[in-house]
């Protein structure tokens, strides 16, 4: 065996930004019904655009074929991140997503320290890490090829898409929002369960 094959391999356990040529950020969904997991890798900044972008893709090229006379879908999110339930940022963008998309977003948010009950971190996350393991990312290509061999016993796969797009930082919510928002806050829990309802169905651009 060459000895190249044996040497030690050493890196970093911690991402250091200054070492790196670029960047990955995954944001995924995952079917509790169906037991699949659905993977958007973006190469930019983490922003309620991206999340949006996500959800956008996930829903016109994978979700609505399994469900195509939906008219509300329910999304259990982490409490923090992109995907905020504090961001108002986030709930401008999600609506004019249910706009454009024609369905009632329902997003219930998981309070802060308890994503952990989210069943994306159980069903999920672990076996995309596993699936990485032992592995330095040196390309999104390699990330995206190492996720979708993501595979369990009972049946786990999933799915990878790039969204190759620079993201914006420090946008602002418009200043009429809160006066004109139609998101609706359930009578439970308000601060963390919602819904983004939609003006007018439209057909999926992506």
């Amino acid at each position: 065996m060459p000895d190249r094959l044996l040497e030690a391999l050493h890196t970093y356990d911690h991402d250091f930004n200054s070492f790196a040529e670029g960047g990955i950020i995954p944001h995924s969904f995952y079917d509790i019904k169906h037991h699949v997991g659905y993977i958007q890798l973006g190469n930019s900044q983490d922003t309620s655009e991206f999340a949006c972008d996500s959800f956008r893709h996930w829903w016109c090229n994978h979700a609505r074929l399994h469900c195509p006379s939906a008219t509300s879908i329910l999304v259990l999110c982490d409490g923090g991140g992109s995907n905020s339930s504090r961001h108002d940022l986030f709930k401008q963008d999600l609506q004019s997503l249910a706009d454009e998309l024609g369905i009632e977003i329902r997003t219930a948010h998981y309070p802060p320290y308890c994503s952990k009950y989210n069943p994306i971190e159980q069903r999920l996350f672990p076996h995309v890490t596993r699936a990485g393991q032992g592995v330095i990312f040196t390309s999104t290509e390699l990330v995206k090829e190492l996720m979708e061999n993501t595979h369990t016993a009972t049946g786990l796969e999933a799915f990878v898409h790039v969204i190759d797009k620079v993201y914006e930082t420090g946008r602002k919510v418009a200043a009429d929002f809160k006066q004109n928002m139609r998101i609706l806050f359930d009578a439970f829990l308000p601060a963390w369960n919602d819904r983004a309802v939609p003006a007018a169905s439209q057909e999926c651009t992506s």
